[in-house]
C-alpha cells in the first residue's frame, strides 16, 4: 500500500499527516510506529489523519496517533497544522473550520498572518474526567514517585496533564520524572507531564514529556494545561506567551467554564510517499 503524506511541524513537534479523504487510510500500529521512526520511517512525533466527519454540521474528524502507535484525544500543535494542510490541500475554503475529535469537537481560526488560533475547549478539573484517582477536586495534590514527594496541578484539555511548577526549565528532571508521572498508577490512561517555570505573569517556560512520545520540542495541549494550572494558582493573567523549546505560543483563558484559547504558527516542511 503507498500512501501519499505531508510533513509538517508546529514549533518543532513535527507529523506526518495523511489524507484519509483522498485515498483510503488504513494504519495499524506496527505501521504507525515504523512511520514515526526516525531513523527506518519518515520520523514524527505524532501521525494526523484527516477524514470526513460524521457528525453534522463538523467540518472534518481529526485522529491523532503517537509514534508508540496509540490513538489519543487531542493535540493542539497538530490542530494547527490540520487547519494549514485542509486550506493548503483544497480540501477547504473556511478560514474557521470545526473539526471531530477524540476530546470533542474544537474550532480552527486560520488568521491573515498564517498563524492559526485554536479553540481547545473547557479545561476540565474533575478527577474522574481527566482521569486522576483522587477523593475530590483541587487546586494541586501531593503525588509520590520514585521516593519524592511532589506537588502537581491536574487538568484535561481534551487529554490528561500533570503540571509541576520549577524553579529552572533547563535544569528541570523531565527525563526521570516525566516517564514515572507517565505510567504513575493515579493516572489511569498515562499522562502527558510539564515542567513550568513561571518568568511573570504575562509569560511561563515550558518543556512537556508526552503520553507515547517521551520530550518534545513543543505541546499545544501542554501550553494549554499550563496556562490555566498557572492561572488556579494565581501566577499568570488572562493572557500570557508560552516559551517551549520550539517557539513560542500565545494563549488566553479567561477562567473556569471558558475556552482556552491558543495562537501559533503551522508549517510544511516536504510531501512524499511511503509504502506499507
Amino acid at each position: 500500500m503507498r500512501l501519499n503524506f505531508t510533513k509538517m511541524h508546529g514549533l518543532g513537534n513535527d507529523f506526518v499527516v495523511f489524507n484519509g479523504i483522498s485515498q483510503r487510510v488504513v494504519l495499524f500500529p506496527e505501521q504507525i510506529r515504523h512511520i514515526a521512526d526516525r531513523h527506518f520511517g519518515i520520523g514524527c512525533d505524532q501521525i494526523l489523519l484527516v477524514e470526513k466527519s460524521d457528525q453534522p454540521g463538523v467540518d472534518f474528524r481529526y485522529r491523532i496517533f503517537n509514534a508508540d502507535g496509540g490513538e489519543v484525544e487531542q493535540c493542539g500543535n497538530g490542530a494547527r497544522c490540520f487547519a494549514r494542510f485542509v486550506r493548503d490541500q483544497g480540501l477547504t475554503t473556511k478560514t474557521t473550520i470545526t473539526v471531530q475529535t477524540l476530546g470533542g469537537v474544537i474550532a480552527l481560526q486560520l488568521q491573515a498572518d498564517g498563524q492559526v488560533t485554536v479553540d481547545m475547549g473547557v479545561p476540565e478539573f474533575l478527577p474522574d474526567k481527566i482521569p486522576f484517582i483522587a477523593e475530590a477536586q483541587h487546586k494541586d495534590y501531593a503525588l509520590e514517585v520514585d521516593g519524592q514527594h511532589i506537588s502537581i496541578g491536574a487538568v484535561s484539555m481534551g487529554n490528561p496533564h500533570a503540571v509541576l511548577r520549577v524553579t529552572n526549565m533547563e535544569q528541570a528532571p523531565v527525563a526521570t520524572l516525566g516517564p514515572a508521572i507517565e505510567h504513575h498508577p493515579r493516572f489511569p490512561r498515562r499522562v502527558n507531564v510539564g515542567f513550568m517555570e513561571i518568568i511573570s505573569p504575562h509569560a511561563f517556560a515550558l518543556r512537556v514529556f508526552e503520553r507515547g512520545a517521551g520530550e518534545t520540542l513543543a505541546c499545544g495541549t501542554g501550553a494549554c494545561a499550563a496556562m490555566v494550572i498557572g492561572r488556579s494558582w494565581n501566577l499568570l493573567g488572562e493572557t500570557a506567551t508560552a516559551r517551549l523549546r520550539g517557539g513560542t505560543l500565545v494563549l488566553h483563558w479567561q477562567g473556569p467554564g471558558t475556552s482556552v484559547m491558543m495562537t501559533g504558527p503551522a508549517q510544511t516542511v516536504f510531501e512524499g510517499s511511503i509504502d506499507l
